[in-house]
């Protein structure tokens, strides 16, 4: 089981052909999965990179499998990583997101609506993940970046503590803010949130 299993699944699950900024969600995948890899991610969070969207998330519908399926998954990448993908595909976004960096924060499961407290391990691989994620599609579509480029710098400053450097350093780069953008972002901010002025500009401290 590996990165070969899981890339002949998603073809063969169609992921090849499917629509995505940057080209097709397959072109999409193989990206996070690189940049996880620069980052140094371990294995398993690495596949489930790859493998995100197996199951839709609350961002993006389609699914390459249904949950009744999640066996196949599993044997190709093996149990932890699916797990790490059922975790990042069940999230309301809406609800955990604010949620997700507080200690006793809850999660919500969209799937079957249940709450629970994740673990510290969980927080910090669907923060991963998630930056991975969503820097790509902002990387692919510029006006995708200037709509919501603000709004994901205010979440990945307040998750900075679940983010490891390479990550944090990533995002702050790859969404660094200039005029009216940097002024959205600063009314955007919420009380409590502690922001230097390289965290905005991109540079390095």
């Amino acid at each position: 089981m590996g990165r070969d299993e899981a890339r002949d699944l998603l073809i063969a699950r169609g992921a090849g052909t499917l629509d995505h900024p940057g080209g097709t969600l397959l072109a999409h995948l193989d990206r996070v999965e690189a940049r996880l890899t620069a980052w140094g991610a371990r294995d398993e969070l690495r596949l489930a990179g790859l493998c995100h969207a197996f199951y839709g998330t609350d961002g993006f519908a389609e699914k390459l499998l249904p949950l009744e399926r999640r066996a196949e998954l599993a044997a190709a990448i093996g149990a932890e990583a699916e797990g790490l993908v059922h975790f990042y595909a069940s999230c309301d976004r809406e609800f955990s997101y604010p949620r997700l960096a507080a200690p006793d924060g809850l999660f919500r499961d969209r799937f079957s609506g249940r709450t629970y407290m994740p673990t510290t391990r969980q927080r910090a691989d669907f923060a991963e993940l998630t930056a991975a994620n969503e820097l790509d599609v902002l990387n692919e579509n510029q006006d995708l970046r200037a709509r919501h480029g603000g709004a994901l710098l205010r979440l990945f400053t307040r998750w900075r503590g679940l983010l490891t450097e390479d990550a944090w350093h990533a995002a702050r780069e790859g969404l660094a803010l200039r005029g009216p953008e940097r002024a959205a972002y600063l009314r955007g901010l919420a009380r409590g949130d502690v922001v230097r002025g390289d965290d905005l500009d991109g540079h390095a401290p």
